[in-house]
C-alpha cells in the first residue's frame, strides 16, 4: 500500500504540475494548433499516469478526474474553448480546480447551462442511509434472483457516484468560493434515452463531450449529411467516444483484455437517440406518448441493455469486495496509524 501511496501522491504531482505548465502557455501562447502541439505531451501524461495505480479508488478516481475530464479540458482550452478558458485569463486556483475536478464554474453574473433540481442535505442523508442498506443487502445475495442483485447493483453504482461527485463539488466550492453546476438532474424521471444522456445523466461529462466530440463531428458531417439530419451522426460519434473512454476506464481498473461489451452498449445507445432524433423530426408531436408512459420506457430500455452489455464486465472486475477492502484498509490505517494493505482485509459483505 505504501508504493500505491507514493504513486498516487507522485501522480497527482506531476498533474499539478503540467497544469501550472498548461496555465502558463495560455498566457503566452495564443489558441490553436501551436497551443495544442504544445498541450499534447500533457494530455498523453494523463492518459498514462493512472497506470501507475492498481487499487480501485485511486485508479478509477485518478482515470476519471485526470485522464478523461483533464485531458478534454485540456483540449478544449488548447483552441480557447471550454471552461479553462477565459478573459482575462483564470486565477491558477479556479485554473487547477476546474481541471481535475468534474465542475465548471459559473460567476455570479452567469446562470447555469441546465437548471436542475437541487437536493437538501436531508435527501442525501436518505441516500446514505439507501445506501448502506443495499451494501448489508448484498450478504444475502445468493438467496436473491439475479434480477434483483443486478439491481441492487445498479442502485450502489448510481448513489455512490452521485454522492463522490457531490463531495467533490462541495470540495471545489470551499476551494474557490463558486457556484457549481449539478452533475445529476433526477435521471429517472427521463422522458427519453436522449433527454437521460443529455440533460440528466453526469452532466459534466456531457457538457465536455458535446464541445470535444459532437460539434467537431457535427462541422465535419455538415459538409456530407443534409443540415436536417447532421445531428444524427454526429450524436452517434459522440457515444462511440464515449463507449471507447468508459472501455479505457474498465481497462485500467481491471488490466483484462477489453471484451468491448461496454463499447457496444454506448454504441447501442447511440443508435436509439439517433433514432429517436429521426422520429422527433418526422411524426407529428401529437404522437408523443404521456410522459409516465416515457419514463418506463425510457427506464426499461436502460436497465435492460445495462444487464445486458454494462454490468458483466463491470462486475467481473469484481469491484464492491474490492472498495470495500480498500475502505477498511483506509479506516484501519488511521486506526494504526500506518498504511495498510487491502489485501488484509476481508469484506463480510462481499
Amino acid at each position: 500500500m505504501e508504493g500505491e501511496s507514493y504513486n498516487f501522491i507522485l501522480d497527482w504531482s506531476l498533474a499539478l504540475a503540467s497544469l501550472l505548465y498548461c496555465h502558463s502557455v495560455g498566457i503566452f501562447i495564443a489558441q490553436g494548433t501551436t497551443r495544442f502541439l504544445v498541450l499534447f505531451p500533457v494530455i498523453f501524461l494523463f492518459l498514462y499516469l493512472p497506470l501507475n495505480l492498481h487499487t480501485m479508488f485511486l485508479c478509477g478516481l485518478t482515470f476519471f478526474f485526470m485522464s478523461w475530464l483533464g485531458s478534454f479540458k485540456l483540449i478544449l482550452y488548447a483552441f480557447g474553448e471550454g471552461p479553462l478558458s477565459s478573459y482575462p485569463p483564470l486565477p491558477l486556483s479556479h485554473f487547477i480546480s476546474t481541471a481535475c475536478l468534474p465542475i465548471k464554474i459559473i460567476t455570479n453574473q452567469q446562470n447555469p447551462s441546465h437548471q436542475t433540481t437541487k437536493k437538501s442535505p436531508k435527501e442525501y442523508a436518505i441516500r446514505v442511509f439507501l445506501l448502506l442498506i443495499t451494501i448489508m443487502a448484498h450478504s444475502y445475495k445468493d438467496n436473491f434472483h439475479p434480477l434483483l442483485t443486478t439491481s441492487i447493483y445498479a442502485y450502489y453504482i448510481f448513489f455512490s457516484l452521485e454522492l463522490l461527485l457531490a463531495v467533490a463539488a462541495s470540495l471545489a466550492r470551499t476551494l474557490v468560493g463558486a457556484e457549481l453546476e449539478p452533475q445529476f438532474d433526477e435521471p429517472h424521471h427521463a422522458t427519453s434515452v436522449q433527454d437521460f444522456w443529455g440533460k440528466r445523466w453526469n452532466l459534466m461529462v456531457s457538457s465536455i463531450l458535446r464541445p470535444t466530440v459532437y460539434h467537431p463531428a457535427r462541422a465535419i458531417f455538415s459538409h456530407l449529411v443534409p443540415a436536417r439530419w447532421v445531428s444524427v451522426p454526429a450524436v452517434f460519434t459522440t457515444f462511440l467516444v464515449s463507449g471507447i473512454m468508459h472501455e479505457m476506464i474498465f481497462y485500467y481498473l481491471g488490466r483484462f483484455t477489453p471484451t468491448w461489451e461496454v463499447t457496444l452498449f454506448f454504441v447501442i445507445h447511440g443508435v436509439w437517440v439517433g433514432t429517436e432524433i429521426v422520429l422527433k423530426k418526422t411524426m407529428s408531436q401529437q404522437f408523443e406518448p404521456p410522459a409516465v408512459v416515457s419514463r418506463l420506457l425510457t427506464l426499461g430500455f436502460v436497465i435492460i441493455t445495462s444487464f445486458w452489455l454494462f454490468f458483466p464486465p463491470f462486475l467481473r472486475l469484481n469491484p464492491f469486495a474490492r472498495g470495500c477492502r480498500e475502505m477498511m484498509a483506509f479506516v484501519g490505517g488511521f486506526r494504526h496509524w500506518h498504511l495498510i494493505s487491502p489485501d488484509e482485509y476481508s469484506c463480510p459483505y462481499f
